[in-house]
């Protein structure tokens, strides 16, 4: 079985929010059968400790055969209770068959700082961390504008260069668009939401 490819997107902190973004690369007529093992994979992760939710950014018609798989944990210890599981790599060793390349995956811990409010507006509700499913909602939010409006408009200038370069650069967009653009906006407009009383603790 190919090994991963596994980076680590900032230092981990082991009790912190993490997500995986997992890239994989179907070989073309396999698309069915993967869709039918990803099912069966999210599945199979929902039953871990920890799992907070998973969003699936599909191929655009034209595009690229890479699926991205974005993983949510409460921490990085269960997410690595995860990745080293005897369940998955049974998982992994079904999905050979179906992928052209080793999967990609890359780690990014504190999720917290996609959910920072400016300065003036953060004294005013004092140190509150929003929950967990609230974070994990306006996440999926912003995967799905990513998956559904962005992709396909770089599709198109991607699509010329290497696989490999073309799916580092298709992950490193979604990332640095949730980073800098689409969370500092959902979380501006939902911070009465987000921050509300219930969401200490």
């Amino acid at each position: 079985m190919p090994e991963s490819t596994l980076h680590v997107g900032h230092h981990p902190d082991r009790n912190h929010h993490v997500t995986a973004v997992i890239t994989h690369r179907v070989r073309s007529g396999r698309e069915q059968g993967y869709e039918a093992w990803i099912t069966g994979i999210s599945a199979a992760a929902r039953e871990f400790p920890g799992h907070l939710g998973v969003s699936i950014l599909r191929p655009q018609p034209g595009s690229a055969t890479d699926y991205i798989i974005v993983l949510q944990f409460e921490t990085c210890d269960y997410l690595n209770n995860w990745l080293d599981s005897d369940t998955r790599k049974v998982w992994i060793d079904r999905v050979q068959p179906l992928i052209r390349e080793q999967e990609h995956i890359q780690v990014l811990t504190g999720l917290e700082a996609w959910f920072a409010l400016p300065a003036q507006t953060s004294q005013t509700l004092g140190n509150r961390v929003p929950k967990r499913y609230k974070q994990t909602f306006l996440v999926w939010v912003g995967v799905m504008f990513v998956s559904l409006f962005v992709s396909p408009l770089i599709a198109p200038w991607l699509a010329s260069l290497p696989p490999l370069l073309r799916m580092m650069l298709n992950v490193a967009v979604t990332v640095i668009l949730l980073s800098y653009v689409i969370m500092p906006r959902l979380t501006q407009w939902f911070q009465g939401w987000l921050f509300s009383e219930d969401s200490s603790g």
